[in-house]
C-alpha cells in the first residue's frame, strides 16, 4: 500500500472527505477527486512512492524510516489522541486539530503515531455530512418538550463529531447436523364422528451454512447501548481502508483483539446455523427431541470502522447524555436530559393530580 498526498493536486490546499459527494474536496479551489483519481495523480506529484512505517508493519514488511526529502510533501499519517479525563483514544490524521474529546468534551493531547497492526482492513464511509447531521439533531430535540436548552446551544452543537467506531466483523462457514422427531396432525369431522390422524416422522437436516457479517464492538469501555441502537450497517458498502477517509473525522482505536472474542463469535455463528436448520423443519405440527452438532469449518475476521455522528452532554450531577446517528443510514437514537424546571411548570399547569401520569408518559417520549 503506497502512501499518497492528500493535498489538492491543483492548488496545494488541504483535502477533506465530503460524505455528501462521496469524494475528496478542496475548500480553496473547490476541486473534487475520487480516491482512485488521487491514486493515479500521486505518482505524478510524488515521484517514486514510499511506504509508511505504519503500512509497512501492517503488510508484514521490515520497518524502516522512509526518505521523504523532495517526496510526498504534506502526506498524512495516523496519530493517536488520548483524553486525560475519560481515557478515550481516538485516531485521526496529522492535519486534524482535535481540540476536545468527542465523548466527555475535555481537552485531549497528542500521544503518538498509530502502530501498523491497528490499521483497519475496511471502513464504511459517512453518507451524511455534519450540516445534515446538525439539522437532524436539532429537529430531533425540538420535538422533545423537556430537553434543556444547554443541550442544543450553538457551542454544544458545534461539538457534534463524526466518529469511526472500531468493530470486528466475523465470517464463518459452519458444518451442521440436526435430527428430531416430528408429528403432522390432521383433524376432520364426518357426520357425528371427529377423526384425528397423526403421522410420525424422523427428520434429519445437515449442510454447510455460511455466516456473514457478524459484528462485535472492539472497545472495552464503550457505551454498547449507544452503538447498538443505531445498528445495522450495510456491510456490503464497505471500502478498503485509506487514511485519507479520516480527514475531518476521528476514529476510536480498538482495545479488544480477535482472540479475546473468538469463542463468543463462534458460539454466535453456531446459533445462527442452528436457527437456519430449524427453519427447514417448518410445516410440522410438533417438533421434539432435537439433537444437533455444529463445527466451524473456516472463519475470518475483518477489522472495520463504522461511522457514527455523536454528541454528548454532561449534566451538573455528572450524568452523561448523548445523541447518536448512524452515519451511513441516518438511524438515530438519544438519551436526553430533562429540564426539571420545565417539567415542574408543565405539571403545575396541568395540575398536581396529573404529575404521575406526566412522568410515566415522559419515560416513553424520551
Amino acid at each position: 500500500m503506497a502512501t499518497i498526498t492528500y493535498k489538492c493536486p491543483n492548488c496545494g490546499g488541504g483535502l477533506r472527505f465530503d460524505p455528501k459527494l462521496q469524494k475528496f474536496k478542496c475548500d480553496f479551489c473547490l476541486s473534487e477527486f475520487t480516491q482512485e483519481e488521487l491514486e493515479k495523480l500521486a505518482p505524478q506529484q510524488a515521484g517514486d512512492q514510499t511506504v509508511s512505517e505504519e503500512e509497512a508493519a501492517y503488510l508484514g514488511q521490515k520497518e524502516k524510516e522512509p526518505s521523504t526529502e523532495g517526496k510526498n510533501e504534506g502526506q498524512t499519517g495516523a496519530v493517536l489522541y488520548t483524553c486525560p479525563s475519560c481515557g478515550a483514544t481516538v485516531i485521526t490524521d496529522e492535519t486534524t486539530a482535535a481540540t476536545f474529546c468527542y465523548y466527555c468534551h475535555n481537552p485531549i493531547v497528542l500521544e503518538g503515531k498509530l502502530s501498523g497492526k491497528y490499521l483497519p482492513d475496511r471502513l464504511i464511509l459517512f453518507k451524511y455530512d455534519k450540516k445534515k447531521a446538525e439539522e437532524i439533531f436539532l429537529d430531533y430535540v425540538h420535538h422533545k418538550r423537556f430537553v434543556p436548552k444547554a443541550f442544543f446551544t450553538k457551542d454544544q452543537v458545534e461539538k457534534l463529531s463524526g466518529v469511526y467506531y472500531p468493530f470486528w466483523v466475523y465470517h464463518a462457514s459452519v458444518d451442521g447436523q440436526m435430527s428430531a422427531a416430528a408429528n403432522r396432525i390432521r383433524t376432520w369431522v364426518t357426520g357425528d364422528m371427529e377423526y384425528t390422524e397423526t403421522k410420525v416422522f424422523h427428520v434429519e437436516r445437515g449442510g454447510q451454512i455460511d455466516i456473514q457479517n457478524l459484528s462485535r464492538n472492539a472497545l472495552q469501555e464503550s457505551d454498547k447501548n449507544l452503538i447498538n441502537a443505531v445498528m445495522p450497517f450495510r456491510f456490503g458498502e464497505a471500502k478498503p481502508f485509506t487514511i485519507g477517509y479520516l480527514q475531518g473525522f476521528v476514529a476510536q482505536k480498538r482495545d479488544i483483539e480477535s482472540e479475546q472474542i473468538a469463542k463468543e463469535m463462534q458460539d454466535r455463528a453456531k446459533r445462527y446455523a442452528e436457527h437456519a436448520l430449524e427453519r427447514t423443519m417448518e410445516g410440522y405440527s410438533v417438533v421434539t427431541g432435537k439433537q444437533s452438532s455444529f463445527s466451524i469449518k473456516s472463519e475470518q475476521y475483518a477489522y472495520m470502522l463504522l461511522p457514527v455522528w455523536l454528541l454528548t452532554y454532561k449534566a451538573l450531577d455528572g450524568a452523561k447524555y448523548y445523541f447518536a446517528m448512524n452515519g451511513q443510514t441516518g438511524e438515530i437514537h438519544g438519551r436526553l436530559p430533562v429540564d426539571m424546571v420545565k417539567l415542574s411548570a408543565f405539571a403545575g399547569a396541568l395540575g398536581g393530580s396529573l404529575f404521575v401520569i406526566v412522568l410515566a408518559l415522559l419515560y416513553f417520549l424520551m
